[in-house]
């Protein structure tokens, strides 16, 4: 038999069946029971529950595939621990002429102890529900955990196309179960009640840990370090403890909320300008924060004098030097530069090269005199 469990035969469990039932995973209900469900995990670690499931195989068969699980029966009976070591496969009745029906396949214990049917094994199999136009799933019978429903549709046989399977009639109604103090991978049982308070289940549908207070499952948002969801904190619970206030990051401070103003990160730089032919750089000097920089630079003339005209034009425009990337602006800017004895207008382009287009009228830019221009820009 695929099928084992645990302490369950009067005789015959071997090792192996010790192995693989020994799970130690019980999520209790009350101080005696424990729930149902189906141990999570899966093999390359992407998926909440990997075991058990469940997937056609042909028009009115499926593949009950290998994995572990508790099946509780009532508080007297215990929780029985099971494996299915083996991928099975389970065959669907023929559908009603008329209706619908809904099928459960489930997990099932037979003890004679409890049930006095003369069975002492754990097995899959599948509870026939009533065909009706508006059908319903039966009740799953003592000492089962669901795994699937399917649906089963009116006149369906292997014949005639079957099942449904790609319409999804089957709907996956498995559920999780951890051991005591374990934080439960919800699966199909968010809204099971708690056991405890304190208990904790990792809710993947909402997205975060919640906490059982006693008669609700609460977001649990204030993990040492963590922002706190939004509306869920009045009080803060240590300084420099943050959360989200309708869109703002907000810190307590141990006595209110504060808007929270991150630092102004800035860089600075005094290397990499280039001088152009002529020209001898004598220093650079750049400041940028948020996507603002302010640069000087400082070049002096080292070829022959420039001399503007009587309106003040230097033709062509002198290339001086070029900025270093990163230090750019990201259009053409206009900037002013002086050696103290005359100024004029310096052209930044996007490529780094910087221009002077203008000077005093008459004015000479002359060998050894520094000149010192500078801007400030969007990168």
């Amino acid at each position: 038999m695929p099928v084992r469990s645990g302490w369950l035969t009067p005789t015959g469990q071997t090792r192996q069946h010790t192995r693989l039932t020994h799970i130690g995973a019980t999520t209790p209900v009350n101080p005696l029971a424990s729930r149902s469900g189906i141990l999570p995990g899966s093999y390359d670690g992407r998926s909440r529950v990997g075991g058990l499931w469940m997937a056609s195989s042909g028009p009115m068969t499926a593949t009950v595939y290998h994995g572990r699980a508790v099946v509780q029966g009532t508080n007297a009976d215990g929780a029985y621990p099971v494996a299915l070591d083996q991928d099975m496969a389970v065959t669907f009745g023929d559908g009603d002429p008329l209706n619908p029906r809904i099928d459960l396949v489930v997990l099932r214990v037979h003890d004679h102890d409890a049930d006095t049917q003369g069975r002492y094994e754990a097995v899959v199999e599948i509870v026939k529900g009533e065909a009706k136009a508006a059908p319903v799933a039966p009740a799953a019978p003592a000492r089962s955990l669901v795994l699937f429903s399917v649906k089963v549709k009116a006149g369906a046989s292997a014949g005639n196309g079957g099942i449904d399977w790609a319409g999804g009639a089957s709907t996956d109604l498995r559920t999780t179960l951890v051991a005591a103090g374990g934080i439960l991978p919800v699966y199909n049982n968010a809204g099971v009640p708690g056991s405890y308070p304190g208990q904790y289940q990792d809710n993947d549908n909402a997205h975060f840990l919640q906490r059982w207070d006693g008669t609700a499952w609460v977001a649990y948002p204030k993990e040492i370090g963590g922002i706190a969801p939004s509306g869920t904190l009045t009080t803060g619970s240590y300084p420099g403890q943050y959360r989200d206030s309708g869109g703002q990051l907000q810190r307590w401070n141990n006595n209110a909320w504060t808007a929270y103003q991150p630092p102004v990160e800035v860089e600075t730089s005094g290397t990499g300008a280039t001088p152009a032919a002529g020209w001898t750089l004598v220093g650079f000097a750049g400041r940028r924060t948020r996507g603002v920089a302010t640069v000087s630079v400082t070049v002096s003339r080292s070829g022959a004098d420039l001399t503007a005209t009587t309106a003040g034009n230097i033709s062509p425009d002198e290339l001086v030097c070029t900025l270093p990337a990163g230090w750019r602006p990201s259009f053409a800017y206009e900037a002013s530069g002086t050696d103290f004895y005359g100024q004029g207008a310096f052209t930044f382009s996007p490529d780094g090269n910087v221009h002077v287009r203008t000077w005093s009228a008459n004015g000479v830019l002359t060998a050894g005199r520094s000149i010192r221009i500078t801007a400030t820009y969007v990168l």
